[in-house]
């Protein structure tokens, strides 16, 4: 399980709008990971929608900020055409990064469990060293808190 002041799980996934992306390509800025369940659906549409409003305060901070699910890059092109989100998203279809970010966990909805991504970001330092993880993330007010965070590195 990563942990705060530890290196980041480096990584290579494909990213929305053509390429990959490498995790140790990055260092020198800030990253924002967060990881979300599914595109389109209501909880996940707000996350990414707020993380694109807000995406020029992140790069402004000196950040970079990407959403991963395992879903494909062709359902992350239309979520991401559907409701005009410019932050970028990664596809981790094979589930090696998220569970990699111990994010792949078991759920229990309405008695039924299943495998699914708990929603959860990671704040990586300039270094490529994790300082903030947040877990069982609640939408309301998150994008806003991460941005704080940023700021204070």
């Amino acid at each position: 399980m990563p942990e705060i002041n530890q290196p980041a799980p480096d990584f290579t996934l494909p990213v929305t709008g053509g390429g990959d992306v490498t995790l140790s390509d990055l260092q020198g800025k800030s990253v924002v990971l967060y990881f979300y369940p599914r595109d389109d659906t209501p909880g996940c549409t707000t996350e990414a929608v707020g993380f694109s409003e807000h995406l020029q305060a992140f790069e402004d901070a000196g950040a970079v900020v990407y959403g991963i699910s395992r879903d494909s890059m062709a359902k992350h092109d239309r979520f991401a055409a559907k409701h005009e989100l410019t932050v970028p998203l990664l596809a981790d279809e094979e589930g090696t990064v998220t569970e990699a970010y111990d994010v792949w966990v078991e759920k229990n909805m309405y008695g039924k469990k299943s495998m699914g991504i708990e929603r959860a970001t990671y704040l990586i330092d300039a270094q490529g060293n994790i300082a903030r993880i947040w877990r069982k993330v609640k939408v309301p007010g998150h994008v806003e808190e991460v941005l704080e965070a940023v700021r204070a590195l």
